[in-house]
């Protein structure tokens, strides 16, 4: 006699109990050639959309209903363009999409926005608008290094989503119901394999990543449901470029994909026929097909200012940009980035500025990160430096021109849908574009820096104006012609100082509370906004200052952090931790009398720079007037924790292991104890060093990704909490009685 399985059910994922409702019975057929064949005919007859013919196949492939897909796209006589495409007039562009539900291992993950602001250890492909007879192609074409490099992103992408939030639960309760944001995108690659073309997610990749984690268990971390994501996308292992007469990269792929599937339908048909279906059947049934709209045609509207190749990625990202800066909000710098960059790209297209648009694209193509520094030295007259602080000169200085600095704040506005935007307002879009290559190594500032960027940064009245860069290999070169009235050193010398000052926290946004603090603490003589202090530090009449700039641009390094930015708190946390691949370098304060410009103590020791030093130098008078006393510092310890296991000599965490003895241990137990006292003592040693061994690669894994999830966490303090209660339960028992009394007085 046949079961039939339950349409709702109750479920446990990990501890919970989740009711589970409508869950199907069937799962989806493969579509027929025909099916797909029709999608392709009814797509490429319809005005209103341009595809290639593999992206059509892409789009074909992935939805469920081929056939449904083709209505959709299917015009009638009396007017060519009607069909039953979705329409979304956003800025400058009509978008033209379907609605239909799609196969979860048909798509991809696609470059997410709020990233921009954040370094990943897998960079994001490059990203190529296409055109054909001048019109808009409703797909853009990712560029990657290679097959290692599209993998890697994908798996970087899932983890660090599932890292930030997971939606799995409520997907295993009622499946994904709201549509993902999708549409077709070449897959290209700089190793000259060949390319395909994919359906890609631009916004909903949270719930695509926690279906994924849904069709991984309950048991499984964030990685390994990226891991089997990857696998189910790919295979098993990079997919070999294949060999003449062999099928397409694309087919091969796709044919994995489906063979995917097909094990997967034959293991829910036995699973779902069991008397006791269990949680197995329901995790492929609510995750096996996802409610999808695809984009497959634009329109831009007349008088529009972006290039052909540029109007369906604004498009998508103007849809994407009205839901996550208008409702579910994305953080301050990922909306800064979005802005600034998509600011840039209009003023290139409108192609009436003064500056050329040559210059524009390598300006844009330094924003994005797509042109790395080692290239500064050929796009710039005069052979700078390639070095991540020069980058940040001529950025500033490009994006800072008269000529240009109103039409950004122009486009700025319009894209944000505001009125005003003063300097201050300007500079903080600048921030997170700035601090590009050194976001990983100064993570424990990048706040402070952001602030002091939003106070006005570097942006002061003479950087504003008409300057030039002075490359050189010596930053303190430049105080001479500096003093003797130099403005293109002396704006030089405010930008690059400035920016390290920021950088590495010597220069932050002042508060009330900072007038009350001591000197080793932040504290500062008076208060100011930052872009004054830089312009007060940079004048041609302040040799202190043009100094204090002078050396702080000379000793910046791009990847680490001096041991001025850092608390004591911070460094005695890192005490074991060997330097990173800058070592550890600090900076100095200013002492125009020493020869090498360098203060030191009555000993004849440097003095390290302070933010007060800094403040003090841009205004000597007005710090002398104000005469403030900060707190004494004096007499101040810093707890530092007992009993840190010292590193291991190699480096290498202790391996843990089990008492050495016989099988049939016939020792007294005293003896026996010992021996897992030992096991005790050395796994919490090396959970230490574990421990202090992740939060060094922290900042190489950059803020998108925990080095550590919340959920991860959680588990972790459960098990140490109910190991602190059996120590102390047995530290109770053994105290002396004296101990106890001690106890339960306090």
């Amino acid at each position: 006699m046949s079961v039939i399985p339950p349409r709702t059910l109750t479920v446990h994922w990990g501890p919970e109990a989740v009711l589970v409702s409508n869950i199907d019975h069937d799962l989806p057929e493969p579509s027929t050639q025909d099916a797909r064949a029709k999608v392709l005919t009814a797509g490429t007859a319809n005005p209103a959309t341009l595809l290639s013919e593999s992206a059509w196949e892409a789009v074909a492939r992935a939805t469920i209903t081929p056939d449904g897909l083709a209505v959709q796209l299917q015009t009638s006589s009396s007017q060519a363009t009607d069909g039953l495409l979705m329409e979304e007039n956003v800025e400058g562009a009509t978008l033209r999409s379907v609605i239909t539900r799609v196969h979860l291992s048909e798509l991809l993950p696609g470059i997410q926005p709020r990233t921009g602001m954040e370094v990943m250890e897998t960079a994001d492909p490059q990203v190529q608008g296409i055109t054909e007879d001048g019109r808009p192609c409703s797909v853009v074409r990712y560029r990657y290094r290679d097959l290692a490099h599209l993998r890697d992103h994908v798996w970087q992408t899932i983890h660090g989503t599932l890292s930030l939030n997971s939606y799995a639960p409520s997907i295993l309760a009622r499946k994904v119901t709201r549509n993902l944001i999708t549409h077709p995108v070449e897959i290209s690659f700089e190793d000259d394999t060949e390319s395909f073309h994919a359906v890609v997610v631009r916004d909903g990749i949270t719930r695509l990543a926690s279906a994924w984690a849904v069709l991984a268990g309950p048991e499984a971390d964030d990685a390994a449901a990226a891991d089997g994501a990857v696998q189910a996308l790919f295979g098993h292992g990079p997919a070999a470029v294949p060999a003449k007469g062999e099928q397409p990269l694309g087919q091969r792929l796709a044919a994995g994909r489906e063979a995917w599937r097909r094990s997967l339908r034959t293991e829910f048909s036995q699973q779902v026929a069991l008397p006791d279906p269990g949680l197995r059947p329901v995790q492929i049934a609510q995750t096996y097909v996802l409610p999808a709209q695809i984009a497959v045609g634009v329109e831009g509207h007349p008088g529009r200012l972006l290039a052909a190749e540029d109007i369906f990625d604004d498009a998508i990202r103007s849809v994407l940009a009205s839901v996550h800066v208008e409702f579910k909000q994305w953080d301050v710098a990922a909306q800064n980035v979005e802005v600034a960059t998509r600011a840039l790209k209009r003023v290139i297209q409108q192609g009436d500025s003064l500056v050329s648009h040559d210059d524009l694209q390598a300006v844009y193509g330094l924003a994005v990160g797509r042109i790395a520094v080692e290239e500064i030295p050929s796009l710039f007259p005069g052979n700078p430096p390639g070095t991540a602080l020069w980058r940040s000169i001529y950025l500033v200085h490009a994006l800072t021109r008269p000529e240009l600095l109103e039409r950004l704040k122009d486009q700025a506005k319009a894209i944000k849908g505001g009125r005003r935007m003063g300097l201050k307002a300007y500079a903080e879009l600048l921030g997170p574009l700035i601090d590009l290559p050194w976001r990983s190594h100064k993570k424990l500032v990048a706040q402070q820096a952001r602030n002091a960027w939003a106070n006005g940064g570097v942006l002061t009245a003479d950087v504003t104006k008409d300057w030039d860069p002075v490359p050189t290999d010596d930053f303190t070169t430049l105080v001479e012609p500096a003093l003797a009235g130099d403005n293109n050193a002396r704006c030089t010398l405010a930008v690059a100082g400035g920016v390290a000052l920021i950088a590495d926290k010597l220069l932050t946004r002042n508060v009330g509370s900072a007038l009350l603090a001591a000197k080793e603490k932040g504290g500062v003589p008076f208060r100011a906004d930052v872009n004054q202090i830089v312009e007060d530090l940079s004048h041609q009449d302040n040799e202190l200052g043009l100094w204090t700039l002078a050396l702080a641009a000379e000793r910046f390094r791009s990847n680490s952090l001096p041991t001025n930015a850092v608390t004591m708190r911070q460094l005695t946390s890192q005490a074991k931790a060997p330097a990173g691949p800058g070592g550890v370098y600090i900076h100095f304060k200013t002492d125009l009398k020493e020869d090498d410009k360098l203060a030191r103590d009555a000993d004849g020791v440097t003095e390290p720079l302070l933010q007060w030093d800094v403040v003090w130098a841009s205004n000597p008078a007005r710090a002398e007037s104000s005469r403030p006393k900060p707190a004494d510092a004096a007499g101040t310890t810093l707890a530092v924790t007992a009993g840190e296991p010292d590193p291991v000599p190699d480096g290498s965490a202790p391996v843990l292991t089990e008492p050495s003895a016989p099988l049939t241990d016939e020792r007294p137990a005293s003896q026996r104890a010992a021996d897992h006292r030992q096991v005790v003592r050395q796994g919490v040693t090396t959970a230490r060093d574990a421990l202090d061994r992740l939060l060094l690669l922290e900042p190489e894994v950059g803020g998108h990704t925990p080095v550590i999830p919340p959920r991860v966490l959680d588990d972790l303090l459960k098990t140490l909490v109910g190991l602190q209660t059996d120590i102390e339960n047995l530290r109770r028992k053994t105290a002396p009685e004296e101990w106890q009394e001690e106890d339960e007085l306090l």
